[in-house]
């Protein structure tokens, strides 16, 4: 095999090996649970994204998607939210997990940051995680996400709001506020491009 040959194989292998990484054994979930699928413990949230400075970009920043792992399964999951400013409600099994990335767009902009906030989760206890906000840098170099997850009573009222709307037969239930740790964050914000969003141009930029 010729030295270029060779090195397109491990160049290939390597994006491989990266793509399972990052896409590998994940799970999508919906931002919002139906209520038939509603098992174990019900978890709310709100998640605010804003800029934090100037930007020549069009598109303001929201966030696309957070992934969470199950710390004894070791289960990825993902949810899709595609929202600057909205509500999420997961059912998941009790235990603890970590927020562990985070995915923040502008436009066909795309970028990631890595976290390390955990919670616990008790068995049939519905649980407000709070508001999570997530202030993003000026496109620069060195570009960081401030992550700050608060309990606000405005906040809590509205998604015991959306609780009862959406989950009828669990109306009669409050919801126990529960603050992940650290409660804040300063992360690095990798760039992912060109574009389209196609895992097999993956680029890491430092800004």
């Amino acid at each position: 095999m010729s030295y270029s040959l060779l090195r397109q194989h491990r160049r290939w292998l390597s994006l491989g090996a990266f793509c399972v990484v990052l896409s590998g054994c994940v799970s999508e979930l919906p931002v919002t649970v139906a209520q038939p699928d509603v098992s174990g413990t019900l978890v709310v949230g709100r998640v605010v994204t804003i800029i934090t400075g100037e930007s020549q970009r069009i598109y303001g920043p929201e966030l696309r998607s957070f992934e969470v792992i199950n710390k004894l399964s070791q289960e990825r999951l993902k949810v899709i939210m595609q929202s600057k400013d909205g509500y999420f409600s997961l059912s998941l099994p009790a235990g603890t997990y970590e927020l562990n990335l985070v995915q923040i767009s502008e436009g066909p902009f795309l970028s990631m940051a890595q976290l390390s906030s955990s919670f616990a989760l008790k068995s049939d206890v519905m649980t407000f995680l709070g508001t999570w906000r997530f202030g993003v840098d000026s496109p620069k170099y060195g570009r960081q996400v401030v992550v700050s997850m608060i309990q606000d009573e405005r906040d809590q009222e509205r998604a015991q709001q959306f609780v009862t709307e959406t989950y009828p037969t669990l109306k009669a239930q409050s919801l126990a506020m529960l603050t992940p740790q650290p409660s804040h964050e300063v992360a690095r914000l990798f760039e992912v491009m060109p574009y389209p969003r196609i895992v097999g141009f993956f680029r890491r930029h430092w800004w």
